[in-house]
């Protein structure tokens, strides 16, 4: 009886608190922000100017082999291309995750929700190219604060009647799958191109659908995590993050991922020997769970029509760092720097316990980044036609960059990442 009652009040407990990060992470205070017209912006490995007379980025601060098509000359480019990126925040009201009550991560799972961040970012860049943008990413409307605060004090009413009434409102489903392209013969091979490119998006985002089923998505982590010892609602650190998503991409079933893996470096050093192991896709026989059933999506390519095993794999390249002890090393701005200039850099993920940021960009000595630290509804995915603005909230991108956003100096780069 007494281990019956301590339960009831663990899970009291935890309906408390999960009522109160809903609340703490869904409003949005909005500040003023500017950028500077004098110097550029990097994002990404892509370098902008918002002053129209530069034409060049300066020398020094551009990667080797840039040439003028790397330039991007004007602030709408760079607010498509930042809106773009799938953007992946707490999330309430989805089923229970694996081994607990939670029905939640608002408080605890910004690390996850940064490092599915990293990911959707390198598999955009596989499947989709650097170059694309989402169609949608500018013709969206932003919420205004006050829509977004009468929101908040619905789900807090919501939430407390719920956790009252011990009816928690969850959903299960399957992720959805995007449909096979059938791009009609009038239509010019570009449009074909666009809309085939489209489906990949959705079907990409689903991958990260806060489901059971999702390949990477929330629950499946968290059940990786309890292999390794972390339990749903505790810390995850970048190092065990990292570790998490290269078991989640290994063990992802979609035939679709069957041609990408990832490394995840040991003590800070890259062997090229062990990258080109994994870049070799295994013989037959060898892992008969990673034989695809269809051929991976290839960048700028459509399905085939027959199965075949992919000779070769992507390799996402994860390398888990320290710079400097309780804070970060100076020494290690520049360094930061020139990795996010880099073309094929899928950025950043560090922070302390509950402030953990995605990184993506720099200007001068500020860095840009998203923030996972804000509550939304559970999206379901099940639907081939679900909400996409739902999933990945460009408007919001859009406002964190150009009027709510404080791009923070770098000497606030946490020294874990």
């Amino acid at each position: 009886m007494e281990n019956k009652g301590s339960d009831e009040v663990e899970k009291l407990k935890t309906k408390f608190m999960s009522v109160w990060h809903n609340v703490k992470y869904s409003w949005v205070l909005k500040s003023k922000t500017s950028f500077s017209r004098n110097s550029p912006v990097f994002l990404l490995g892509r370098c902008y100017h918002f002053k129209a007379e530069d034409v060049n980025c300066p020398s020094e601060d551009r990667h080797d082999g840039a040439d003028e098509d790397f330039i991007m000359g004007n602030v709408e480019a760079f607010r498509k291309d930042f809106a773009s990126r799938v953007w992946l925040t707490y999330r309430e009201d989805f089923a229970p995750l694996p081994g607990s009550t939670l029905t939640s991560d608002c408080g605890w799972g910004c690390m996850l929700r940064a490092g599915q961040m990293m990911l959707a970012q390198a598999l955009v860049l596989h499947f989709l190219g650097r170059d694309w943008t989402w169609s949608e990413a500018l013709s969206l409307q932003p919420l205004d604060a006050e829509t977004r605060t009468t929101t908040a004090a619905k789900r807090l009413v919501a939430s407390l009647e719920a956790s009252l009434q011990g009816t928690p409102r969850t959903s299960e489903s399957e992720p959805c799958h995007a449909p096979q392209a059938q791009a009609s013969a009038s239509a010019s091979a570009e449009e074909a191109d666009a809309h085939l490119k489209e489906m990949y998006h959705r079907n990409l985002v689903s991958w990260f659908g806060d489901v059971s089923l999702a390949p990477l998505g929330l629950h499946g982590l968290v059940r990786i995590g309890l292999r390794m010892g972390k339990q749903a609602g505790d810390w995850y650190g970048p190092a065990v993050v990292a570790h998490i998503l290269k078991k989640a991409v290994k063990e992802a079933t979609d035939p679709s991922l069957a041609g990408i893996t990832a490394y995840v470096s040991q003590d800070c050093t890259v062997y090229s020997v062990d990258v080109m192991d994994c870049h070799k896709a295994p013989r037959a026989g060898e892992s008969s769970e990673e034989t695809p059933e269809m051929p991976p999506v290839a960048q700028n390519s459509q399905p085939s029509s027959a199965p075949t095993v992919p000779e070769n794999r992507a390799v996402i390249i994860l390398i888990p760092v320290r710079l400097g002890g309780e804070r970060t090393n100076p020494e290690y701005f520049e360094f930061a720097k020139s990795i996010l200039s880099l073309e094929y850099c899928i950025g950043i993920i560090g922070g302390k316990p509950k402030q953990a940021c995605y990184f993506v960009g720099f200007q001068d000595d500020n860095l840009i980044y998203m923030d996972p630290h804000y509550c939304q509804s559970f999206v379901n995915i099940s639907t081939s036609d679900f909400p996409l603005q739902l999933c990945t909230q460009p408007f919001l991108l859009l406002l964190l960059c150009t009027s709510t956003f404080a791009p923070p100096a770098l000497s606030s780069l946490p020294n874990s990442l």
